[in-house]
């Protein structure tokens, strides 16, 4: 009799384990579905951004920075799209460091060169002092009132 209860007492601890450690639809593992799932769509890789794009995307903010008229907006906006194509372009060369860094240089200075004579002088130097800032405009700067402590 006392072996009947001891194996009856196994028998449910053991069922109880065994449903313990079984997950959704009478499977092992955690949550998995015992249906077959399909081949898993790949990884949608984000496409770069084209120049125009690039160069779209920030004109609003050099136009109204500067103040451009809508022929020297479209002067910028094709001089900007002509450089940075040609900065894409040198990103995909992977040339070695010193190459790279010369290429930029000279992208740069012939960009400049063409705002210089494609826009007035205090636009054009609006538009180094926007540059310099990255494109962010002019920041207001904000005062902070510092409480004083009162001593009591």
């Amino acid at each position: 009799m006392k072996k009947l209860i001891f194996i009856l007492t196994l028998l449910m601890a053991s069922t109880q384990l065994v449903s313990a450690q079984m997950g959704r639809y009478g499977t092992y593992g955690t949550q998995r579905s015992s249906l077959p799932r399909g081949p898993e769509a790949p990884a949608r890789e984000e496409e770069p951004k084209t120049a125009e794009e690039l160069v779209q995307e920030q004109m609003p903010k050099i136009s109204e920075a500067l103040g451009l008229n809508d022929f020297e907006e479209a002067v910028v906006n094709s001089i900007l799209t002509k450089y940075v194509q040609q900065r894409i372009e040198l990103q995909i060369l992977k040339l070695p460091k010193d190459q790279t860094m010369a290429a930029l240089e000279k992208i740069a200075k012939d960009q400049d060169l063409e705002l210089k004579q494609g826009l007035p002088e205090e636009k054009y130097e609006a538009f180094k002092e926007l540059q310099e800032n990255g494109f962010k405009g002019k920041k207001k700067k904000k005062k902070r009132q510092k409480k004083k402590k009162s001593k009591t």
